[in-house]
């Protein structure tokens, strides 16, 4: 799916309820996962301790962080939407996250993206996408919920 570009509400409006697009694969990798440990403080074994998580995690493998999964979602949807003419965009909000699957180590994920709603907030503009973490060839998502921006148009 082709990358959507944005430079203004009016085209932002247009999209309202449509399927925005998907992201490449992202692969989560220890040194990644052991990297936000660290930028955490939360070395739980789960994370960090291959060898202890295939003897006594249910998973077999090391997992990552629940937040990593939700720190990645700006770069995967950077990959879906392209927005010109904004001085400004701030993450505001997530709504109604649920963690689906435990993401394991050296599992790839990508994002699909559905705009739910547009609003003009006098001049600032609130965006609401409902979004879904795929793992690839896995059933079930890592999460869904709704992500909401705020973005300033020139």
């Amino acid at each position: 799916m082709e990358k959507i570009v944005v430079s203004s509400f009016e085209e932002f409006k247009a999209l309202e309820g449509a399927k925005l697009g998907i992201s490449d694969y992202l692969k989560i990798s220890q040194e990644q996962i052991n990297l936000f440990a660290d930028a955490t403080l939360d070395h739980q074994w789960i994370h960090t301790d291959p060898e202890r998580a295939a003897k006594e995690s249910p998973f077999k493998s090391t997992i990552a962080h629940g937040y990593l999964n939700i720190s990645v979602l700006p770069f995967l949807w950077e990959q879906v939407a392209e927005f010109k003419n904004v001085k400004l965009m701030v993450n505001y909000g997530i709504d109604k996250l649920k963690f689906a699957q435990a993401v394991t180590v050296n599992s790839e994920v990508r994002l699909v993206a559905v705009l739910d709603s547009v609003v003009n907030l006098r001049g600032v503009v609130k965006a609401e996408i409902d979004v879904t973490l795929e793992i690839k060839d896995q059933r079930k998502p890592a999460l869904t919920g709704k992500l909401i921006f705020l973005y300033h148009f020139n």
